[in-house]
């Protein structure tokens, strides 16, 4: 069976298909994993779609509309001298998507197509979203599968984080138009969406809109008219430089998303602009904080504490902003998850949605039938109206599938502590304690276990710790508060396999915070480690260096942000991680010191 799974977005659109029995892959259209949902209007009322358009937008910017979506309310554009429907622009999105489908299927059409949509939209919304699939030549089953019931699929669909019945998950979906967040609920057999809100003014765009306002600031007094005809253009000439600008503005955004500060190339007479991420931060917090405060609103209004969550999982490219993490765990005391690109979470996950079973409604998800999404039937046959719900509905997901995790680089070159700049790709975690930092010393004074016995269970002593994990940690039990799992440190944190057992030095809010963990194979040590890593945040400097002591060799990485750092160390020949979580209240905490730290005082074997 053929299926395609498109998720049309403000900004970008992406589509999966999954056909003749492979695993479902991302669709390059124009040779990209996201196609810009942007239209363009030609003189003789063509619409032409995607990177196409953008470069059409430079020649007559007054014919180009970036982001239909979000004027889906609205019944008609006005692009140039003509008027388009609404319904009419987003069918050219989906059309594009369905001519390269078609390509890449040798002619053949998807025999379904499913289609994400935000979990507030109503009839109307949803019919626009039907009608544009239809013109758009899509003949087949057409299935509506809300995106916080995908992004929880995709989640689930990791055989390390499937969820159990009973258990929610938060889903953040901070796109580039929109913010919606929901508690989607785990059946025996499926999701339900528990609860869910948004918020219309907030996404990647207002970001964009906020730097480029504070950019302005900064420049707009040496030619104010110039300044304004960059705001409110009248001629082909003003239109072409503040779609340059805006293009500019968004790509620095991006960067700070990577590195601490950037510059924003401005058009004559004005000087280019220097842009730090602590001043995006200071500008966007109330913003972000009023979807992070909204989250928790939700939780609240399905009796739920944030403890209760098996995790918040970040979807959306604005979600990448290392301010949401660190919002998140601030306020909700629980650590933010991202898998693979947030762009492209929702849909994947709609392929894990399964249609079997009856649509029904229920109130409660662990006692709720199996059920499936809402099915539009094929051209021709009759279709039932359309109707809000009055209650949850649930959705089954199809059994997760073993998928590849990333792996190592085969050659990790290990240097006396070399820091490595760049490294946009350290995503995001622990906010909910706020720090990192790992510390672990010294021996314990027994007989070290071979590495052979390292790849067995053992048993474990009072405090949590296996013959191994022992030896990892030396002294740090004699002046620590140990204890097993995870709920020392991260008390809202869904439990991870392997033995695992955490450590506070001073208060478990702000002390240091240590976990050993203990697992069966070297690649699932390796997974933990790049997993733990990528929940301090995105950040610039990292720095990598080999250490010894106890009679064990390995290498150490650190990273460290404005809130937290984090250093995470595995062993060279036996599956054990280690991680401590360190408080950067003052702000003087970077990788190296972080290092210093551990080597003077925490690394095994040290005195």
């Amino acid at each position: 069976m053929r299926v395609l799974s498109v998720d049309l977005g403000t900004s970008n659109t992406v589509a999966v298909l999954s056909a003749h029995g492979r695993p479902p892959r991302v669709v390059e259209v124009d040779g990209s994993a996201t196609m810009p949902s942007a239209v363009f209007a030609t003189e003789d009322g063509g619409i032409i779609v995607g990177r196409d358009a953008e470069r059409r937008a430079r020649l007559d910017p007054s014919r180009f509309e970036p982001n239909p979506k979000r004027r889906v309310d609205e019944s008609t554009l006005l692009l140039g001298d003509n008027v388009i429907t609404v319904t009419d622009a987003l069918a050219a999105v989906l059309h594009r998507v369905a001519e390269e489908t078609t390509r890449q299927l040798g002619g053949a059409q998807p025999d379904e197509v499913r289609l994400t949509h935000p979990a507030q939209w109503g009839t109307v919304r949803r019919n626009v979203l039907l009608s544009a699939a239809r013109l758009a030549g899509f003949t087949c089953n057409l299935v509506l599968i809300p995106e916080p019931v995908a992004a929880a699929a995709h989640f689930a669909s990791f055989p390390d984080r499937a969820l159990g019945a009973g258990q929610a998950l938060a889903v953040y979906d901070l796109g580039a138009g929109t913010f919606d967040c929901a508690i989607v609920g785990a059946t025996q057999n499926g999701f339900a969406v528990l609860a869910e809100d948004g918020l219309a003014d907030l996404g990647g765009l207002d970001v964009d809109q906020a730097l480029l306002e504070h950019v302005g600031r900064q420049v707009s007094n040496k030619d104010p008219q110039r300044w304004q005809r960059l705001l409110r253009p009248e001629s082909t000439g003003d239109r072409r430089a503040q779609r340059a600008l805006r293009e500019d503005v968004r790509a620095a955004k991006e960067a700070l998303s990577r590195h601490p500060q950037t510059e924003v190339p401005m058009p004559e007479p004005f000087e280019d602009v220097l842009v730090t991420r602590a001043e995006l931060e200071a500008l966007v917090r109330p913003s972000m904080l009023r979807s992070v405060e909204l989250l928790a609103a939700v939780l609240r209004s399905n009796a739920m504490n944030p403890e209760h969550l098996a995790g918040v999982y970040l979807v959306g490219g604005s979600s990448r902003l290392p301010l949401v993490a660190s919002l998140i765990g601030e306020q909700l005391r629980i650590v933010p998850t991202t898998l693979d690109q947030p762009e492209t979470a929702v849909a994947l996950g709609a392929h894990h949605v399964s249609r079997d079973g009856a649509a029904m409604w229920t109130q409660d998800i662990r006692s709720s039938p199996q059920s499936g999404p809402v099915a539009i039937p094929q051209t021709g046959q009759p279709q039932a109206p359309y109707r809000e719900p009055d209650t949850v509905r649930t959705y089954p997901v199809a059994p997760p599938q073993q998928q590849p995790h990333p792996q190592p680089p085969a050659d990790v070159s290990r240097r006396n502590r070399n820091m490595l700049i760049g490294l946009g790709a350290v995503a995001a975690v622990a906010v909910i304690v706020a720090v990192v930092a790992i510390v672990f010393r010294a021996t314990n004074g027994s007989s070290a276990p071979s590495a052979a016995d390292c790849f067995q269970p053992g048993t474990v002593n009072a405090e949590g710790f296996t013959a191994c994990l022992g030896n990892l940690a030396g002294t740090v039990p004699e002046h620590a508060n140990c204890a097993p799992g995870w709920q020392r440190i991260m008390p809202g944190l869904r439990e991870l396999d392997g033995t695992v057992v955490s450590c506070s030095i001073g208060n478990p809010n702000e002390g240091t915070q240590i976990v050993y963990t203990q697992l069966d194979t070297m690649e699932a040590a390796q997974r933990r480690a790049d997993l733990l890593l990528e929940f301090n945040g995105v950040t610039s400097d990292q720095v990598e260096a080999d250490w010894s002591g106890n009679g064990l060799t390995g290498t150490y990485r650190a990273v460290t942000s404005d809130t937290f750092g984090t250093l995470v160390f595995t062993v060279d020949d036996r599956p054990l991680v280690g991680m401590v979580l360190k408080p950067n209240g003052d702000k003087q905490l970077d990788p190296n010191k972080l290092a210093d730290e551990f080597e003077k005082s925490v690394q095994p074997g040290t005195a």
